[in-house]
C-alpha cells in the first residue's frame, strides 16, 4: 500500500473538487436544476446556456464582443463540451494537465467577460480557479485517486 502525504491529499480534492464545478455546471445546463439554471430553461429545453450570461451579465471593454456571440450553437456546443471535458477528466484524474490548461483559458475568458469583477477590481474566483488548475498541472500532485495510470505512459 502506498502513503498519501497530506499534501497529495489536499491535491486529490482540488483536482475533483474543480472538477465537480465544472462538471456540476455542465449538468445543472443541460437539466435545468433550478440552482444557476432554471427549470424550464436548460438546454433540453432548447434554451442557450450561453445567452443569458453572455446578453446581460457581461460589462466592461470586452462586453460588446461577449454580446455578439451570445446564443451561438457553435459557442453552446464549444462551451458546453468543456464544462463536460474538463468536469469528468478532473473528477477521474485523466488528461489532467490538458484539462487544466482548457480550464485555465474557460476562466480567463469567463473573467474577461466581467472585467473589472464586481467586488474586487483584479481579482474574483475565475482568477483563483485557474491559479488552482495551473497548479494541477504544472505538478504531479493529484494523480492519485484516479484512473491516469491506464491513461499514462510514465507510470
Amino acid at each position: 500500500m502506498v502513503k498519501t502525504s497530506k499534501e497529495e491529499i489536499i491535491w486529490i480534492l482540488l483536482r475533483i473538487s474543480m472538477g465537480w464545478i465544472f462538471f456540476w455546471a455542465f449538468i445543472d445546463k443541460v437539466f435545468g436544476l433550478g440552482y444557476a439554471t432554471e427549470a424550464g430553461k436548460s438546454w433540453l429545453d432548447g434554451v442557450s446556456p450561453t445567452l443569458g450570461f453572455l446578453k446581460f451579465g457581461t460589462h466592461g471593454p470586452l462586453s460588446g464582443f461577449y454580446q455578439s456571440i451570445a446564443g451561438s450553437a457553435l459557442v453552446d456546443w464549444l462551451f458546453m463540451i468543456g464544462l463536460l471535458g474538463i468536469g469528468l477528466a478532473l473528477i477521474f484524474g485523466v488528461f489532467i494537465r490538458f484539462a487544466s490548461y482548457s480550464g485555465v483559458v474557460m476562466m480567463l475568458l469567463m473573467w474577461s467577460a466581467l472585467i473589472l469583477p464586481e467586488h474586487n477590481p483584479i481579482l474574483d474566483e475565475h482568477i483563483i480557479y485557474g491559479i488552482i488548475l495551473i497548479g494541477l498541472a504544472v505538478t504531479r500532485s493529484g494523480r492519485g485517486f484516479s484512473l491516469n495510470k491506464y491513461f499514462s505512459k510514465k507510470k
